[in-house]
């Protein structure tokens, strides 16, 4: 089955900024803060700003303090003023495109025209613009409402900002046959527009769609139904539990499913629905495939993957400086990041609950076993090193200590004065401090338990090539995580760039990795297996443009195929050194 996902999905523009505005509120606004009304149609989203104090008004209080945000789609002016009367500080975080449209209503209106805002009558951007019109203001949803307008001498027509196309284009229509001499603007946002003219296009492509959006917004609801008008089988889920009570008979026949989400709706909740839909197909099918997807699910879960990845890592760094014994070397790097990566996921699991909930729930309901197994491989890694000699032995405790503090608070919160109080705050620390110790448990390591070892070029250009490639690995993975991550106060470089120029640089080291290892064997500063391990930033080159593509979505295939692009160096490092 083929899953293929709207490019038009997820947050816009306007929920976006809205979004980012609640969330930077606390630390820069006076407490406490609150919303008035529900921020965007999303239930996650509410969620989550509940669980962080962020409450949602819903009536206005004679006398207030703190801060109040408009929510996107806007409010009346009077209500402005009310808020602002009461006390409270008020931040709009009204959308742009909400914004022009409630600018041509008030230019019209004080000009004596009638203002007819085609939308719905009880949606919350149609209430904040009839607030606009005042008296001139009529809203309609259909045209026989339409018909029974009086004739105006002069009027304006405007759309809200989510309604339908196909409809509006109806309205025009029926303008210029009746009332030719009335004002018709154009106020639909262009992504909903070209979120809608999508959907359609979807639709004739797959034999299936899933809208994924809350049932409380317009624009979801509108994606839905265009969805349904195709005559394919469509559904509207709210979160990736809703799959367990849709009909699986079209789902499980189709060849290809297509993916749209409201503009309200966050990466990471789609991200569980393709998570849902793939794990949901592999339980219906053959007996084997349903245990390739559980193996492939639990080792992921459980980071054997990752720390499988490493120790092939290792094995090709190792061959690379002509360091050995390499087995040692390879379990430790295999035991060091088995146990880091099992702990900061017990202890800084916040942001899985959103990017990767399985996971959360995974380590909730086992933190005692697999607290026990993180120890235990730490332990042995120690015990590997120090087999090796005291200095791999110091370094890798040293490292070791760092990575349980990650998630700690080293300045506790009563000391003020303090912006980073973790190492886990100082923004991109996490990709950066992640790829350095991979470097040094998987190149830098080995040499150094060689008393007699000559440090030069070698070591270096190899510590700089496995660095890369762990940088780009995990960075990539911030890029998908970045919502998630932003919404629990996660800084990390995906974040400080942006998606587009986060893989642009992604891009751009990967190319110099590419080149990196065959120039320095060209120069005689690694042996010719520099030239085969070129594969690695090559193959990693090409999940990323696939990902920029659409051509592989988040889930379980792509963090499998992104971890095995480091195992790749070690099966292409023990190659090279059984045909030696």
């Amino acid at each position: 089955m083929r899953i293929v996902i709207a490019k038009m999905s997820g947050f816009c523009m306007g929920v976006r900024r809205a979004v980012e505005m609640v969330l930077d509120a606390p630390a820069k606004q006076t407490e406490p803060i609150c919303t008035y009304g529900p921020l965007i149609h999303n239930p996650q989203v509410l969620e989550l700003l509940a669980s962080k104090g962020i409450r949602a008004l819903e009536t206005i209080p004679e006398c207030a303090a703190g801060t109040v945000l408009i929510r996107a789609h806007g409010v009346p002016p009077e209500t402005k003023k009310r808020l602002k009367r009461a006390g409270f500080h008020v931040i709009d975080a009204t959308c742009p495109r909400v914004i022009r449209v409630q600018s041509i209503i008030r230019k019209h209106a004080r000009l004596g025209s009638a203002v007819i805002i085609v939308g719905e009558k009880d949606h919350p951007e149609v209430i904040g613009l009839l607030g606009y019109a005042g008296s001139r203001g009529h809203v309609v949803a259909s045209i026989e409402e339409l018909d029974a307008l009086p004739a105006f001498d002069r009027a304006i027509l405007v759309a809200q900002t989510t309604q339908n196309t196909a409809f509006y284009e109806k309205v025009r229509d029926w303008a210029g046959r009746r009332h030719p001499h009335y004002t018709v603007f154009e106020t639909i946002c262009d992504s909903t527009e070209k979120r809608q003219q999508e959907v359609q296009q979807l639709a004739a492509a797959v034999d299936a769609v899933i809208v994924v959006g809350g049932r409380e917004s317009g624009n979801t609801r509108r994606l839905y139904e265009i969805a349904r008008q195709s005559g394919k089988p469509a559904y509207l889920l709210e979160s990736a539990a809703d799959l367990e009570g849709i009909d699986l008979g079209p789902i499980l026949a189709a060849r290809s499913i297509g993916i749209s989400a409201g503009a309200s709706t966050p990466n990471w909740v789609i991200r569980k629905v393709i998570v849902g839909l793939e794990a949901m197909v592999f339980r219906h099918r053959s007996p084997l495939h349903k245990a390739v997807h559980a193996i492939m699910h639990t080792a992921l879960l459980t980071n054997l993957v990752v720390a499988v990845a490493a120790g092939g890592l290792c094995y090709a760094a190792a061959q690379l400086q002509a360091v050995g014994p390499r087995l040692p070397f390879v379990l430790m790097s295999f035991l060091y990041v088995q146990s880091m990566h099992i702990l900061n996921h017990l202890t800084g699991s916040r942001a899985d609950r959103y990017n990767d909930p399985d996971r959360a729930r995974f380590y909730e309901r086992r933190r005692l076993p697999l607290t026990a197994a993180a120890l235990v491989c730490g332990a042995a890694g120690l015990l590997i090193a120090f087999s090796q000699g005291l200095l791999p032995f110091m370094v890798l405790l040293v490292m070791s200590l760092m990575g349980l503090s990650y998630n700690l608070y080293l300045i506790p919160k009563s000391l003020a004065g303090f912006m980073f109080r973790r190492i886990r705050d100082i923004p991109g620390s996490k990709t950066v401090l992640i790829a350095l110790a991979w470097a040094v448990a998987t190149a830098a390591l080995p040499p150094l338990s060689q008393p007699s070892a000559d440090y030069g070029w070698t070591h270096a250009v190899v510590f700089l090539w496995t660095a890369g490639l762990v940088f780009v690995r995990t960075a990539f993975f911030d890029i998908l995580d970045m919502q998630g991550d932003r919404l629990v106060g996660k800084e990390t470089i995906a974040i400080l760039l942006g998606e587009k120029k986060s893989l642009q640089l992604l891009k751009g080291l990967l190319v110099a990795l590419i080149a990196g290892l065959p120039l320095a064997a060209a120069l005689g500063i690694v042996p010719g297996l520099g030239v085969l391990l070129a594969a690695c930033p090559a193959c990693m080159l090409a999940i990323v443009l696939a990902y920029e593509r659409g051509a592989i979505l988040p889930g379980l295939r792509l963090e499998v195929w992104v971890e095995s692009h480091l195992l790749l160096g070690g099966i292409l490092a023990l190659a090279w050194a059984w045909l030696r």
